[in-house]
């Protein structure tokens, strides 16, 4: 009988290969198969060996080239089948990653998982653009919500952003009108700093700001495209004094 292989939910971080853990790394190199999101770039992808099966299951809003049950599906029977399996995720599996679900699927099917953490896309959007999630002078709570889902108007979400708090928003962009809208009408100021950070941590990165009652027409203005995540809170507003300063210090 094969002894049944191991899934292995690996966080690939927020794009460039050299943000993959090391841990990371080596279960890329050594997979024989792996289970990649489309977000997952061709420098990561490059590290399998050359008789790797690499399955993409990307998805995008409004077309999924495999739906999430059978996601789940192809890995059990993967695991079933013999074979270890990388499920390669972008930022961490188990923050809006759909690890859980997975994770779930798998240990009903008898089928051991191991969970690689990987840099989330907020911790690296934040390093990356020089916003701090969290700052003794202006903020210490932060909270991650997912800006596309079901019954998004129905949510409450009073209380998550405002002084002191700091509010990132994942899978926002095709929704900046409605959320705008929901966080005044829960009471936040129209005049809050948010920051819109586009392909994060990747060359070709973005990081565009303004005020929450003009973030729709920001999105729209400056054609924002997934993916990009929006941050809401006073801490948006203190990276340009903190990269005046450091532009300073570097000139003297």
């Amino acid at each position: 009988m094969k002894q049944t292989g191991t899934i292995y939910l690996v966080g690939a971080g927020p794009g460039p290969v050299d943000l993959l853990t090391l841990r990371a790394a080596r279960l890329i190199e050594a997979a024989r198969v792996i289970v990649h999101d489309g977000l997952i770039g061709p420098d990561i992808l490059g590290l399998a060996r050359p008789d790797a099966r690499l399955i993409s299951v990307a998805k995008q809003r409004a077309r999924h080239t495999m739906p999430q049950e059978e996601i789940n599906a192809l890995l059990v029977r993967e695991a079933l089948a013999g074979h270890d399996v990388v499920r390669l995720k972008g930022g961490d599996p188990f923050i809006f990653g759909r690890g859980g679900e997975e994770a779930e699927t798998a240990r009903a099917a008898g089928v051991p998982v191991e969970v690689v953490p990987g840099i989330s896309a907020a911790n690296g959007a934040a390093a990356a653009s020089g916003i701090a999630l969290t700052h003794r002078d202006a903020s210490s709570i932060v909270s991650f919500v997912a800006g596309q889902c079901k019954g998004l108007a129905e949510q409450d979400w009073s209380g998550l952003a405002g002084k002191g708090r700091t509010l990132v928003i994942y899978m926002g962009v095709s929704t900046a009108a409605a959320i705008a809208e929901k966080l005044m009408a829960d009471g936040l100021a129209p005049s809050m700093p948010v920051a819109v950070i586009e392909n994060a941590a990747r060359p070709e990165m973005r990081v565009l700001r303004g005020l929450l009652a003009g973030l729709p027409d920001l999105v729209e203005a400056e054609a924002v495209k997934s993916p990009a995540l929006i941050v809401i809170g006073e801490v948006t507003a203190r990276e340009d004094a903190v990269v005046a300063a450091l532009a300073q210090e570097s000139a003297e």
